[in-house]
């Protein structure tokens, strides 16, 4: 079949994106798969970045006419790196510390992950939700996609 997928780790400890890479290797299913980390000890503007990078790349292989699965792990981390981002930058936190920019990045994101009549994007995003909080603003502005 034509399918591709894209696993896009945001803030993956390295130890487990090695591991997860050497059990794409030995199921042969590298062929197939793209990967894209932006690792916990990494600055938080390359773990803001890795989950957009991860769906333009899905985007490319869906406008070839494939079927992507997009893997996103974990969408909280996405958030937590945009509140790193945002307090670096100076802005004043919004509800519960978070950026107050947090639905737009979210919708920024969210959005993008759209079929055409070629191709599709279908997405898997593992979601953290703090102290088992739904009405916490990072898993609420998330379900609100989904």
């Amino acid at each position: 079949h034509s399918g591709y997928s894209v696993f896009a780790g945001v803030g993956e400890r390295t130890r487990e994106g090695n591991d997860f890479y050497h059990e794409m290797m030995e199921s042969n299913v590298l062929d197939k798969v793209s990967l894209v980390y932006g690792q916990m000890n990494e600055p938080p503007g390359n773990r803001l970045r890795v989950a957009l990078t991860g769906l333009t790349m899905a985007e490319k292989f869906r406008d070839e006419g494939r079927d992507v699965l997009f893997f996103v792990d974990n969408i909280y981390r996405y958030t937590l790196a945009g509140t790193e981002v945002s307090a670096l930058l100076g802005r004043m936190p919004s509800a519960v510390g978070y950026q107050p920019t947090l639905a737009e990045e979210m919708g920024v994101l969210q959005e993008r992950i759209t079929s055409t009549k070629t191709g599709s994007i279908t997405s898997v995003q593992a979601v953290y939700v703090p102290a088992d909080d739904l009405t916490d603003p990072s898993p609420a502005t998330t379900f609100a996609h989904l």
